[in-house]
């Protein structure tokens, strides 16, 4: 009995804590938030859905500062913009901040990344991201700031500690090109405040070309493809396809695919160390979460599936 009482107060208060942070926000605030919302929650779909390019850089250029003043509320971080599906939201178990990303489609060849972080501090202080990953020669060995940012859509973000202090796994997609399409772990840190994304924690050692160290992970394979690369909870690992490199198509030149078995990156001491294979055997369709951006047919730009 006294088991059950202690589980239903767990539940309770689990309940109750989502409820106590959106009362924070006084009834003319929400009011405020639920107009923002909808209005982030159009401009955001027209971005994402529009068919016309004129169209989703309007909506682009309206939605950067009507999400600006949303966040500039008192006590916005407390309002979780539920009706915004077309913008990632991701918090960290210690919700101390969150980072808001969406992608617009230019042409089959280029796609922009746009961003913002928000602090959960009582100034609500903001830093917006600039995507500047067409400037970034070497994308694993940069460490970069928010206006010199690797533009991703993220799709999970992963809390781990360092020998530095705390830091965030940010798992995410970059579209990147006609045939060529990315999947990236960015390491997001706040020293002095400030968010600072790379931090050398990759370290894969080979015998014969010694030690390598990473800022962050960059994944570049065949736009037809698909492939996983995640955080895997029961593991405790970096889980990700291992790729080999194949002859492309015409105009394409060599490219890279899964070949059917995995490798990871696991945790020791606030790194993260390369591990060449986790399971012992290939498997012809391994265990995957949902697909971010693959099967275009069939998902969104989250990798929720689409109404037919």
């Amino acid at each position: 009995m006294k088991l059950l009482k202690a589980l239903v107060l767990l539940l309770l208060a689990g309940l109750t804590y989502p409820l106590h942070s959106q009362d924070l926000i006084s009834e003319e605030d929400r009011v405020a938030l639920k107009a923002y919302e909808d209005t982030i929650a159009l401009l955001s779909f027209a971005v994402i859905n529009d068919s016309l390019p004129e169209h989703r850089f309007g909506a682009t250029k309206k939605l950067i500062p009507t999400l600006v003043k949303a966040l500039k509320c008192k006590n916005s971080f407390h309002y979780p913009f539920k009706r915004v599906q077309s913008i990632s939201i991701q918090y960290p178990a210690d919700s101390t901040f969150r980072i808001f990303t969406w992608q617009l489609y230019v042409d089959e060849n280029e796609s922009r990344y746009y961003g913002a972080i928000q602090m959960n501090s009582e100034d609500l202080q903001l830093f917006p991201l600039y995507d500047r990953s067409a400037e970034v020669q070497q994308p694993e060995f940069e460490i970069l700031d928010n206006e010199h940012w690797y533009g991703a859509l993220y799709y999970n973000l992963i809390p781990f500690d360092s020998y530095q202090g705390r830091k965030y796994l940010l798992f995410g997609y970059d579209r990147y090109s006609f045939f060529q399409k990315r999947k990236i772990v960015d390491v997001l840190s706040f020293p002095n405040g400030k968010p600072v994304f790379g931090a050398g924690v990759f370290v894969e050692s080979d015998p014969e070309k010694g030690q390598l160290i990473r800022n962050r992970l960059v994944l570049e394979y065949y736009a037809e493809a698909s492939i996983k690369l995640n955080y895997d909870q029961f593991l405790n690992l970096i889980v990700f396809d291992h790729l080999i490199t194949i002859g492309g198509v015409a105009d394409q030149g060599p490219t890279k695919v899964p070949d059917g078995s995995y490798s990871a990156y696991e945790q020791r001491e606030g790194i993260w160390v390369y591990v060449p294979k986790v399971f012992h055997e290939v498997l012809d369709e391994a265990p995957r979460p949902e697909p971010v951006l693959d099967d275009k047919k069939k998902i969104d730009l989250f990798g929720n599936q689409k109404n037919n």
